[in-house]
């Protein structure tokens, strides 16, 4: 298994203790989430120095941005070897209307969209909303 090291060597991240104690704090999660709860996790933290990790991840294919509906965006790491390719790799989102938690759904892979000539694809989100299995048990 990579260490975390190892993750941000491999995308020319250079490694420091905030990007080590991010990423641990987003492979934890079973959600994706948003900047004020990275925030809240790292409350000593220079929130500028929190915002630019993100970007850093982002820009460098570790983290994906998610657009779930509610207006704030969220963020959850990318599968081992996604390079956010919107050919390959992008995937489905669920929203939970009662809990307001998202989750990916990286197995339910999005299919290519053919879209009409001049047109070019940069983004493809796609969001099931409904409710998550802990609130509906």
């Amino acid at each position: 298994m990579e260490t975390i090291e190892q993750v941000l060597e491999s995308k020319n991240i250079r490694v420091t203790a905030m990007r080590m104690l991010i990423y641990k704090f987003l492979a934890e999660k079973e959600i994706a989430v948003t900047l004020s709860d990275i925030e809240s996790a790292f409350e000593k933290a220079d929130r500028t120095t929190l915002y630019r990790t993100i970007k850093t991840f982002e820009e460098k294919d570790i983290v994906h941005q998610i657009d779930d509906g509610t207006g704030i965006t969220k963020y959850a790491l990318c599968e081992k070897g996604c390079n956010c390719d919107i050919k390959t790799d992008l995937h489905l989102h669920f929203h939970c209307n009662n809990c307001n938690e998202t989750i990916c759904l990286t197995e339910h892979k999005i299919p290519q969209i053919k879209v009409p000539d001049g047109f070019v694809s940069e983004n493809v989100n796609l969001v099931v909303k409904g409710i998550c299995d802990k609130c509906s048990g």
